[in-house]
């Protein structure tokens, strides 16, 4: 996920004005959870400062710190002080409706959920017979089936113990996985079950096409001001305390935040999400984007198929293409996206110049600067410039 990690953990990016995290959790609790361990690590004051105890949720959230990043097991491990007879697991950079959680929280057994893909490569594959797990693959180069593990699990009591077991992997990380096989090696049966509404967040472009289905969902609301002669069409949110300048042009799904100026006669299209504290000014272009808390985009610039951190500064006139010359997908750090559209990922604090051009698929790291007229490419470093 860099660089959009590069100054928060992943589960706090957001999807559809909130983070991923807090999207699981809902469905969780309305799946009828109540108490809940968030294991964090990572820049952990961003989860604790944003769920604190989980009473704004109606939940009770207790923390456990895992100091250095060792896997899922030894998350566990560093949790089962707290656990009791049966508990689910999940991971948290998921998404996961609570259709499919609801029968994980009243089974009685070990259960794993799965989900059928077309390409599972680079990801935990299930092997089963008989209605039972017999063999999980830990991102094997030859998968035996097309069963990918959700990282969604209920397990049992039984696992407590077989997690003190478990050795460190040649990845240099306690999986999961191996203390789930142990499990089975000894005879401790482990079931599975299909999910529907899975979704792994891998990749930073995965943020979009998850942001695009979320906003598919919000209906619309208007808490702010829109002045007479904007137009606005189709399911669009408005936070309190913003302002819909003359001469805006938003077409829905759109979620915008709070505190945000917007216009005049701008134009935002759909399946763009607006953080808190943003401006949005004239002559700009944003469609199907994510732009975070505190940015500004003030004077003729395009944005399409985008994430821009927070706090940053487009100068007039800044242009992120989409779209490659010849129309190819789009490969970012040698990773084909898949993505035939896919603009700049901007970490936080980043400011370009007046006339900036970012080509499609370029990383931007935290606190770069792009200067006036400059063509950026490829993979900026934090702190980077270009002129």
């Amino acid at each position: 996920m860099r660089p959009l990690t590069g100054t928060r953990p992943k589960v706090m990016l957001p999807v559809a004005g909130k983070p991923i995290l807090e999207h699981l959790l809902t469905e969780c609790a309305a799946a009828g959870a109540g108490d809940f361990i968030l294991v964090v690590g990572y820049h952990d004051e961003a989860v604790r400062n944003y769920f604190t105890d989980g009473s704004k949720w109606g939940v009770n959230i207790r923390y456990v710190i895992q100091r250095q990043p060792a896997g899922t097991a030894d998350a566990l491990r560093q949790s089962s002080h707290l656990l009791g007879t049966a508990f689910v697991l999940l991971n948290g950079d998921i998404m996961l409706k609570s259709v499919d959680i609801v029968p994980l929280i009243s089974a009685e057994t070990n259960l794993i959920s799965i989900v059928e893909l077309p390409n599972v490569e680079g990801k935990g594959v299930i092997e089963t017979r008989g209605g039972q797990v017999v063999r999980l693959y830990e991102k094997c180069t030859n998968p035996p089936t097309r069963l990918a593990n959700a990282g969604v699990y209920h397990f049992t009591g039984d696992i407590l113990k077989f997690v003190q077991q478990t050795p460190i992997s040649p990845r240099g990380e306690y999986e999961i996985t191996d203390t789930v096989q142990a499990l089975i090696d000894a005879g401790i049966p482990v079931g599975y079950r299909l999910v529907s509404t899975w979704s792994e967040l891998s990749y930073p472009w995965d943020l979009l096409q998850a942001n695009e289905s979320a906003l598919a969902n919000c209906p619309p609301s208007v808490e702010g001001m829109i002045e007479p002669g904007a137009t606005i069409t189709g399911s669009v949110a408005i936070g309190d305390g913003s302002l819909i300048k003359a001469g805006s042009y938003i077409t829905g799904p759109v979620k915008i935040g709070r505190n945000c100026v917007i216009g005049p006669n701008c134009h935002i299209r759909p399946a763009t999400d607006i953080g808190d504290d943003c401006h949005i000014g004239s002559g700009v272009e944003i469609k199907n984007s994510i732009i975070m808390t505190g940015t500004r985009i003030p004077h003729l610039s395009y944005v399409g198929d985008s994430i821009i951190g927070q706090n940053c500064n487009l100068g007039a006139g800044t242009q992120i293409a989409n779209l490659r010359l010849d129309k190819k997908t789009i490969a970012v750090n040698g990773i084909n996206t898949g993505r035939q559209k896919l603009g700049g990922i901007f970490g936080d604090g980043v400011v370009t110049g007046i006339n900036a051009s970012i080509n499609p698929g370029t990383m931007v790291g935290h606190r770069a600067r792009i200067g006036p007229g400059a063509a950026a490419k490829g993979v900026l470093a934090p702190g980077a410039t270009v002129y």
